[in-house]
């Protein structure tokens, strides 16, 4: 990093947000400003169905210290936080969504409270301005992850926050495939601590995320990050396994007793009940060293970037 670096970077994704942007730019200036810094802002199109990569070429033509970055398709919100991440010069680093419900105004407290010491400072929205729907599976899916991966995810904590470059840099060197950038930085560790911010209704518009969207996301993300599904499974056909030898000694000494008249009910309970165990277990040992092969092959880009405006 040289001197000509800004301060701070800032990171956005967009979609379906063209009637937003030029509010969000304008209060990030705002707020820059006030607190006298060296800055960059970079927003990253996933490749939205509006008018928002127009609206960003005018805000970059407009503002030197706006780039704006297109990508070749609609990737999702991580990746494109991973586009925009990889272009950041600054010392330290925002990331926010583009709808207004992080307050660019929050920036100030995020940066003070760095200051302290800290690498990462994260936005805490202990009142979500969302809909139930919204908070509700978002809590389902941290107590399902937290569960699975080992690793403890506060539900009121999202994007928004503030990095030292060295953390970013280091979420970055993940290669996973599936990105979740709120789980990269608890993964990468470094010294990080929380303030609560106020979480605002949405600007304009709605949410992108469908139900499926989210259940897809969830799936993915757990997946991608903990293999204690297949571990599970592979407990339940060991534990089968077990039970089907208890059974398989129940039903021998009744066959030898001749409490069973039937003959070969024995020997098919037994082989059904030991063969299912043992195929289940065989299944699930073979699941995890399938599942951690696979995501370490797969060796292709998480985003493409079309165009490219700066100043």
């Amino acid at each position: 990093m040289t001197n000509n670096n800004p301060q701070i970077s800032i990171v956005s994704p967009v979609y379906k947000a063209e009637k937003i942007l030029e509010k969000l730019v304008e209060e990030i200036q705002k707020v820059m400003a006030q607190m006298n810094l060296t800055y960059e802002i970079i927003l990253v199109d996933d490749r939205s169905p509006d008018n928002s990569w127009e609206v960003m070429m005018k805000l970059s033509t407009q503002f030197s210290e706006v780039k704006s970055i297109r990508l070749s398709r609609n990737f999702g919100q991580h990746p494109a936080i991973m586009a925009g991440l990889s272009l950041v010069r600054g010392e330290w680093v925002v990331v926010m969504d583009c709808d207004l419900q992080d307050q660019p105004v929050e920036i100030k407290n995020l940066y003070s409270k760095a200051m302290e010491g800290y690498d990462i400072v994260l936005a805490r929205r202990e009142i979500r301005r969302d809909n139930f729907f919204k908070r509700l599976s978002s809590k389902c899916f941290y107590i399902v992850f937290n569960y699975l991966s080992g690793i403890e995810v506060n539900n009121e904590v999202a994007n928004f926050g503030i990095y030292n470059y060295k953390v970013i840099k280091s979420a970055e060197k993940i290669n996973d495939y599936i990105k979740f950038f709120p789980l990269f930085i608890s993964w990468v560790g470094f010294k990080s601590t929380s303030i609560v911010v106020l979480h605002s209704e949405r600007d304009n518009g709605k949410s992108s995320y469908s139900l499926l969207k989210l259940i897809s996301l969830a799936f993915n993300t757990i997946i991608s990050f903990s293999d204690k599904p297949l571990k599970i499974f592979t407990i339940l056909g060991l534990s089968i396994s077990s039970i089907s030898f208890l059974f398989g000694c129940y039903y021998l000494v009744k066959a030898i007793t001749g409490q069973i008249s039937a003959p070969g009910f024995s020997s098919i309970i037994i082989s059904i009940w030991l063969l299912s165990g043992i195929i289940i277990s065989t299944i699930g040992i073979v699941g995890i060293y399938l599942g951690k092969t696979f995501n370490q092959v797969k060796n292709r880009p998480i985003y493409i970037i079309d165009e490219q405006i700066e100043n």
